[in-house]
């Protein structure tokens, strides 16, 4: 995979504020100001997959137990992400786990790129926080029927597939495969605009989501230096 340098997916940067609201950096101010408040177990960080979640009985049911935060931002991309950890929203506080959901907005990137965009975030977040785990979910299908976006997201699956689990903290979980019917087809009983959950979505996510995540902070230190190893 190419370089970080050569990558721009990989470059951090905010959000332009074309409609002139300011609503991004709010969110940014908002989230910071979290961190110096705040003391997560579980940090979720991400676009509007992330953010929307916490929307749903599913959040309070199986992520506020765990201590979690939110700092999903809708339409973010990877550079947005990768800016706002570099800008604050990772002070101050220690998570043991940071499950990271990001990538289906960046339109103007390759698949490769993108991969590379999220591997540059997980390799950010092991640098900051270097006794806390890494769980980055896959991008999910796109789309009620088959197309190319569908294609780039599950491109994108394939190429983070081997690469996280070389950067030791990282692991992978991928439930993309629930969602696609034998023809083909997404149900908006799972995405309700063939892109965003339902709670019926969410659900799907969230069970194998919640066990793993249970499973790392079940770990005593001494499993956890092994499983390292």
């Amino acid at each position: 995979m190419s370089g970080d340098e050569l990558n721009p997916a990989a470059v951090a940067q905010p959000v332009e504020d074309v409609q002139g609201d300011e609503r991004w950096m709010s969110q940014h101010t908002k989230f910071v100001q979290e961190c110096k408040d705040a003391e997560p177990d579980v940090l979720f960080v991400g676009d509007s997959m992330v953010q929307l979640m916490q929307q749903y009985e599913v959040w309070r049911e199986l992520f506020s137990p765990l201590h979690a935060l939110n700092f999903g931002i809708g339409g973010d991309t990877t550079c947005n992400v990768l800016w706002r950890l570099q800008n604050g929203e990772l002070q101050n506080i220690r998570p043991k786990v940071v499950v990271l959901w990001v990538g289906t907005n960046n339109h103007e990137h390759t698949a490769e790129q993108v991969a590379g965009g999220i591997l540059a975030i997980a390799k950010l977040l092991i640098s900051r926080l270097s006794k806390a785990k890494i769980v980055v979910l896959g991008l999910l299908p796109r789309g009620e029927h088959p197309n190319p976006l569908r294609e780039k997201n599950a491109a994108v699956n394939e190429f983070l597939r081997p690469s996280l689990p070389r950067l030791g903290q990282a692991q992978f979980l991928d439930v993309s495969g629930e969602f696609v019917h034998s023809d083909g087809t997404i149900s908006q009983q799972d995405m309700f605009d063939f892109l965003h959950l339902t709670s019926t979505g969410y659900r799907t996510v969230a069970k194998p989501l919640s066990d793993l995540l249970l499973q790392i902070l079940e770990e005593t230190p001494e499993e956890r230096r092994a499983s390292l190893v």
